[in-house]
């Protein structure tokens, strides 16, 4: 009889929790690096701004208290580089390099939630994210002498997948079209909205080419932040 009482309360727990699953839009402004050596560090100088926009499902583990939070975003990472003097360019040229790779991004996040009032709650949350290439844009713009030149061309993939070994399209010019990660985030929900910033720490390499150490050091790392509506 104990046993049977116990599948009951769970069951009813389980169909309780089922019953205030939310889905939401969520989108917002990401600052976006790459890093440059192989302890993770980045150059703030380089850091270039981009944009985020997506779904989220909150899956509730304890009600209000606890949740399982898998999401789809379109984001945008990548950074820019400068080189030479835009001050002085009449006799050494000033570039700007700019990458803008595009991403499918998956994160599941587990978040944790504080009730501070009848219809707030703060969170915190952490998880890992996959992403996978879908587009991008190289930009290099040159002044000399008073001229400048620009140039634009989109980001080649190479044929990468987490099950794929050997691929024939690897390039040290192109990008690996698999990213992966981890992130962790804290925020406000107000009633059905929510805002949140978010650290995105990629762990794989993104040039493709050899796996060697050679581009190791070279991985996203973006801080976004985000507004959402949570049905």
């Amino acid at each position: 009889m104990k046993k049977i009482i116990l599948s009951f309360a769970a069951l009813a727990i389980s169909f309780a929790a089922m019953s205030q699953v939310r889905v939401g839009v969520k989108g917002g402004w990401n600052l976006s690096n790459i890093s440059v050596n192989n302890n993770g560090s980045v150059d703030n100088d380089r850091s270039l701004s981009g944009y985020h926009i997506g779904a989220i499902v909150d899956l509730p583990l304890v009600p209000k208290i606890l949740s399982l939070q898998p999401g789809v975003f379109y984001t945008t990472k990548g950074a820019k580089l400068e080189s030479g003097d835009k001050d002085n360019s009449a006799t050494i040229p000033y570039r700007k390099y700019t990458t803008r790779p595009q991403y499918i991004e998956v994160p599941l996040n587990v978040i944790g939630k504080i009730p501070v009032g009848t219809n707030t709650r703060l969170f915190a949350g952490i998880g890992p994210y996959m992403a996978f290439g879908v587009a991008g844009k190289n930009k290099v713009s040159t002044t000399l002498a008073g001229v400048t030149t620009s140039t634009e061309s989109n980001i080649k993939w190479d044929d990468d997948t987490p099950f794929h070994d050997g691929d024939p399209n690897q390039g040290l010019d192109k990008y690996k079209r698999f990213d992966w990660g981890g992130n962790v985030q804290v925020g406000a929900e107000f009633k059905n909205f929510l805002v949140s910033a978010q650290y995105g720490h990629g762990f794989g390499k993104i040039n493709s080419g050899g796996d060697d150490s050679r581009n190791d050091k070279n991985k996203n790392r973006v801080f976004s932040v985000s507004l959402g509506y949570l049905f």
